[in-house]
């Protein structure tokens, strides 16, 4: 297995910005930041790797009460005598074990800016809110989500097929190929874990066991930051009960046929959401930019890895005798992922992608995805083949101030020309759905190409 990640290049930038500052990786447990890290250290002379969850890495933080000395004893404890022009890099996992170590973040960037400091950690969004004096505007953030389909296509190792995949447009000749291989990925999802284990094993059956074992950490892992056991119950509900609503838009009272009201159920969302596991995509009813979303509809469910979802669904021997992934469990799972795909382009800032609703009640009409690309809102709509209805789209598409429009579907690429019912004329571009992470590269060759 080839274990490539984009966010490498972000991290070169990064180490040769005059204006680096200590960096933290933000994503859910095992998303590969410790490997990435691991990884990005051979670019560096000296490389030392701290693991809070240690007594023996933690202590430094604890027994010292200024950075110059955290470093001296570092650096002497792994006998490394740092020559001038050498580059260090000091990496602090599991930085939430020790709220004193992120405190001193600051001090590394104010005391010894020549030391590149990465610290990563499981569910930092809590561990950072308890910290007093929490270095604002010295330290950067970068973001780490499962692999998406780029990463597990060059980890295939098919050399030939990244390279058709990364030419714009596709060629024909390789579309095939890419279906299935996106097949495979839309069934195992992207956890390094799970995809190490399906590349070394050349088939999916270890892979319950790999899916078992991560969700029974995060549930463990959660509940730590929970005030007391009734929140506890109610996190453990809603993980138990939400892959079942894949399929629909979400409401909080009574969620999942319990008794539990809106208020807890939302705040236990929201913890979810906060830790990356599970998250809440809400709709907005703009179509022209800024997109603004509407907390008072009800949110989609989005878990952090379609696999994972998979398995909790008991649905993967199904998927596996699937020629077309497009109606599989009510037609979620390719929404899903494709929404995946799109949140696996944040790196050095985070946002999550809005679906569209028309702001009137009771209205049924809804798009899968609206995003913003050089200015404009374009619409997508993910669908099965050639046909089927676009009604929504060209609800969309009356109301917009632009002619383009996306169908992400199980066909080859395309440009058609198209006209609402109401008779706005419009450009549809087709994507199979293996180019969710291209979308932007192929909405400039769209836009081009009409132009």
């Amino acid at each position: 297995m080839k274990y490539v990640r984009k966010i490498i290049l972000n991290l070169l930038e990064w180490k040769e910005s005059a204006s680096r500052k200590p960096l933290i990786l933000r994503g859910a447990r095992q998303v590969g930041k410790t490997t990435l890290v691991n990884q990005f250290s051979k670019y560096y002379d000296n490389f030392i790797s701290l693991n809070l969850e240690r007594q023996e890495d933690v202590i430094y933080f604890q027994q010292y009460t200024n950075v110059q000395d955290i470093f001296d004893a570092i650096l002497l404890d792994h006998k490394i005598n740092l020559e001038k022009n050498q580059r260090l890099l000091l990496f602090i996992d599991e930085i939430q074990e020790e709220p004193k170590a992120i405190h001193f973040l600051r001090y590394f960037y104010e005391e010894l800016p020549f030391i590149h400091v990465i610290a990563a950690g499981s569910l930092l969004e809590f561990a950072l809110a308890e910290v007093k004096g929490f270095p604002v505007g010295r330290v950067e953030y970068r973001y780490v989500f499962p692999f998406n389909f780029a990463e597990f296509l060059t980890a295939s190792e098919n050399n030939r097929l990244v390279e058709a995949f990364n030419q714009v447009p596709v060629s024909n000749v390789a579309h095939q190929a890419l279906m299935n291989s996106f097949h495979e990925y839309a069934i195992i999802g992207g956890m390094p874990e799970a995809v190490k284990t399906f590349f070394q094993d050349g088939n999916m059956s270890g892979l319950a066991r790999v899916y078992e074992s991560i969700w029974t950490t995060y549930v463990e892992d959660v509940e730590k930051y929970t005030k007391n056991d009734a929140e506890k119950r109610v996190i453990r509900h809603i993980l138990k009960t939400a892959p079942a609503y894949l399929d629909e838009r979400v409401k909080f009272q009574n969620f999942g046929n319990s008794n539990y009201r809106s208020r807890e159920v939302g705040e236990a969302f929201r913890n979810l959401d906060d830790a990356r596991i599970l998250q809440l995509i809400y709709p907005t009813t703009d179509t022209i930019p800024p997109l603004k979303s509407d907390y008072k509809k009800s949110p989609r469910l989005q878990f952090l890895d379609t696999g994972i979802v998979n398995n909790a669904l008991g649905i993967q021997g199904r998927l596996l005798g699937m020629s077309d992934l497009s109606d599989s469990y009510k037609g979620a799972l390719i929404p899903h992922i494709i929404t995946q795909e799109l949140l696996s382009l944040n790196t050095i800032g985070y946002s999550k992608p809005n679906f569209w609703v028309r702001d009137k009640t009771q209205s049924s009409a809804e798009v899968d995805l609206v995003i913003v690309h050089d200015g404009m809102a374009i619409p997508i709509e993910i669908k099965s083949g050639k046909t089927g209805s676009l009604k929504s789209l060209h609800e969309f598409i009356d109301r917009s101030e632009h002619p383009y429009a996306v169908r992400i579907y199980g066909g080859k690429h395309s440009i058609e020309n198209h006209t609402t019912p109401k008779g706005t004329p419009y450009y549809l571009l087709n994507l199979p759905y293996y180019l969710g992470t291209k979308i932007s590269a192929y909405l400039e060759h769209f836009i081009a190409t009409i132009k």
